[in-house]
């Protein structure tokens, strides 16, 4: 029975090696599949701060036309009616 156990550790080290090694293999795959995950992630990210700061701009011009808009209209108020005069 000894002699079978020695027998079987040179079989057992070699299988051991052949496991460990495809294991970080599949742990190298699954870091460089998460590094693609993160570089996209990262790119909708910025794609999406580039949307919201065109929203801003936008805004901030609707909000500059509408307050224009609005002294116009203050101003139109303010003068005398056309046939009092």
């Amino acid at each position: 029975m000894g002699a079978a156990v020695i027998a079987a550790v040179p079989t057992l080290l070699a299988l051991q090696r052949r496991t460990t090694g495809a294991v970080e293999a599949e742990g190298t795959a699954t870091r460089d599949a998460l590094d693609g995950i993160a570089r996209a992630l990262n790119l909708r990210i910025d794609d999406v701060r580039d949307d919201i700061d065109g929203v801003r701009e936008d805004v901030s011009r609707v909000r500059e036309w509408q307050a224009a808009h609005d002294a116009e209209h203050l101003l139109i108020g303010r003068q005398p009616p056309r046939g009092d005069m």
